[in-house]
């Protein structure tokens, strides 16, 4: 059994919610091209659903029901006994399986390099994808001015 490793609760929804609405494509190429998956056993196989979203009007009211989503879930244990969950928007079971190996794989001694090779590209793109969307939306921004008429 593998020694534990400390790990910070903020830094692991860190990255649990970056696996999550991370593009299925770029998390797949990026965990292929890391190497063989470790030796596993399903705690909970890939199963779909659907979770109720809710929402704040202005980000502060009072919460309401937003509507439904579905997602896809699993738990595994690595051979070396660390535990790997994932909540993956859609329906993809592959993508649910690469994010709880990663989770897994970021409570042992090989976290550095999975972080490395997987969490940095994504989050890298993540941050292209916000500037290429806030500069859309800053060219449809329109200014509204007020001209005084002089009568006042």
């Amino acid at each position: 059994m593998t020694p534990d490793i400390e790990i910070d609760t903020e830094d692991r929804r860190g990255w649990m919610g970056l696996l999550a609405r991370s593009d299925e494509a770029d998390l797949l190429h990026l965990w292929q091209s890391f190497g063989q998956a470790p030796g596993f056993t399903w705690l909970r196989a890939p199963e779909i659903g659907g979770v109720m979203v809710r929402g704040r009007m202005g980000g502060t009211g009072a919460p309401f029901n937003l509507g439904e989503m579905t997602v896809t879930r699993c738990s595994l244990r690595l051979q070396g006994g660390q535990v790997g969950h994932a909540y993956v928007q859609g329906r993809s079971k592959t993508k649910a399986e690469a994010a709880a190996l990663i989770d897994a794989l970021m409570q042992t001694e090989l976290a550095a390099a999975v972080q490395r090779a997987v969490l940095v590209p994504l989050e890298e793109k993540r941050t292209e994808n916000r500037v290429t969307r806030a500069g859309k939306a800053a060219a449809t921004k329109v200014e509204f001015f007020t001209m005084a008429r002089g009568e006042d």
